[in-house]
C-alpha cells in the first residue's frame, strides 16, 4: 500500500521515508508542496493506505490538508497522521474534528514511527478487504436477483400469453400495452427499475378475463346489459387472484388489475373512483388499453386511425382520463405511433 508523506522541509520527508522503507508492502511517496500531495491522492486514492502530514507549513497548514484530503473519494477511510512539534490540546482537537486519526510529536522516532503506521496500515487493509468483501456480496446478490426477476418476467408472460390465447381478439395486446405504460412512465420522470415494474405488471391488468365465459368473451357483436356487467366483473376478479401474492409486481398488477377501468370523473367500475383516489398505475394502463383497443382492428369494429385516437385521447382528457397522464403520453407520439398494430390491409 502507498504511504503519503508531506512536509515542506526535504530532510523531514528523508527521514520519514527512510523510517517507513522496512514495513512489509508499504512504498512510500514523499511531497513538499500540498497541492503536489493533493494531486496525487487523487490520481491514487484507492492505493493510499496511510497519510502522515506536518502541521506547519507555509502554504497550507496540516489541518486544512487533512480537510482538503477528507473530500477525495476513496480517502473517506484512510488514516491520517499529524507530525507536529507542538503539543496544545486546541491544536489536537482541532486536528482531529478535521479527519486525523493519530498524531506524531517531532523529533520522531523511526521505531515509533513503524509500530504506529503498520497498525494504520493493517487498519486500512482491514477495511479494504471488508468493503471489497461487501461488494462482492452485493454483485452475487443483484445477479442473484436479476435471475429470480427475469424468471418471474418469463413467467407471467408465458401465463399471460396462454391467457390471451382465450380472446383471439386481442392479439399482442399486452405487449404493446406494456410498451405504452412503459413510455408513459418515463415521460412521467419514474425511475427506469419502476418503469421495468409497472410495464411488466400492466401485463395482467385483464387477467380476471379468465373467469369470464366463453360465450361472453368471444361474442363478436355488442353485450346485453347483464352481459356487460358480467364481462366488467373481471377487474375485481383480477385483483382478487393477485392481491394475496407476496410478489411486489403482483400486487401492483393487482392493483392495476381493480382500477385500470376506473374514470377521472368518477363513472368508471368497480368503485366508482375519482380523480387522484384511482391509483396512478391504474390511471396509466387506462390511458394505454383504451388507445391500444381504439387503434386495433376487431370482429366487430376496424381500427381508428391514429388521428382519431389522439383526438379520443384529448377530447377525453379530464374526464376519462387523468389529464397529466395523457399530456406524458402524447409527449412520446413518436414512439407511440411506430408501436401501434397494424390492420391486415395495412400490412399487406
Amino acid at each position: 500500500m502507498r504511504a503519503l508523506v508531506l512536509d515542506d522541509g526535504e530532510l523531514n520527508n528523508l527521514l520519514m521515508v527512510e523510517a517507513l522503507r522496512p514495513i512489509p508492502g508499504c512504498v512510500p511517496h514523499d511531497f513538499t508542496r500540498p497541492a503536489d500531495a493533493l494531486a496525487f491522492a487523487e490520481t491514487c486514492a484507492h492505493e493510499i493506505g496511510v497519510v502522515i502530514t506536518d502541521y506547519d507549513m507555509p502554504l497550507m497548514n496540516g489541518v486544512a490538508f487533512i480537510q482538503a484530503a477528507r473530500r477525495i473519494p476513496g480517502l473517506a477511510h484512510v488514516p491520517f497522521v499529524m507530525v507536529t512539534s507542538i503539543d496544545q490540546r486546541s491544536l489536537r482537537r482541532e486536528a482531529l474534528e478535521a479527519g486525523a486519526t493519530d498524531f506524531l510529536t517531532k523529533p520522531c522516532d523511526p521505531v515509533e514511527i513503524r509500530a504506529r503506521v503498520s497498525n494504520l496500515l493493517a487498519l486500512s487493509r482491514a477495511y479494504r478487504d471488508q468493503r471489497n468483501h461487501a461488494a462482492e456480496l452485493a454483485r452475487e446478490v443483484a445477479a442473484a436477483v436479476a435471475t429470480i426477476e427475469a424468471r418471474e418476467r418469463e413467467i407471467i408472460m408465458l401465463l399471460m400469453r396462454a391467457a390471451e390465447h382465450r380472446d383471439t381478439d386481442t392479439g399482442n395486446h399486452i405487449a404493446r400495452v406494456a410498451a405504452y405504460v412503459g413510455l408513459i412512465a418515463e415521460a412521467l420522470g419514474f425511475p427506469a427499475a419502476e418503469c421495468r415494474q409497472l410495464s411488466l405488471a400492466s401485463t395482467m391488468h385483464d387477467v380476471g378475463k379468465i373467469a369470464v365465459p366463453d360465450s361472453i368473451l368471444l361474442k363478436p357483436g355488442p353485450l346485453t346489459a347483464d352481459e356487460r356487467s358480467e364481462m366488467e366483473r373481471h377487474a375485481e376478479r383480477g385483483q382478487r387472484i393477485l392481491e394475496s401474492s407476496a410478489s411486489s409486481i403482483a400486487r401492483l398488477a393487482a392493483e392495476i388489475a381493480g382500477s385500470h377501468h376506473e374514470r377521472w370523473d368518477g363513472t368508471g367500475y368497480p368503485h366508482r373512483l375519482s380523480g387522484q383516489a384511482i391509483p396512478l398505475s391504474g390511471r396509466i394502463v387506462a390511458v394505454a388499453d383504451v388507445f391500444d383497443a381504439l387503434t386495433t382492428e376487431r370482429p366487430y369494429k376496424k381500427a381508428w386511425s391514429l388521428d382519431a385516437a389522439r383526438a379520443h385521447l384529448v377530447a377525453e382528457a379530464g374526464r376519462h382520463f387523468d389529464a397529466a397522464v395523457v399530456e406524458a403520453f402524447l409527449s412520446r407520439w413518436p414512439e407511440v405511433a411506430a408501436r401501434v398494430a397494424r390492420p391486415a390491409s395495412e400490412a399487406a
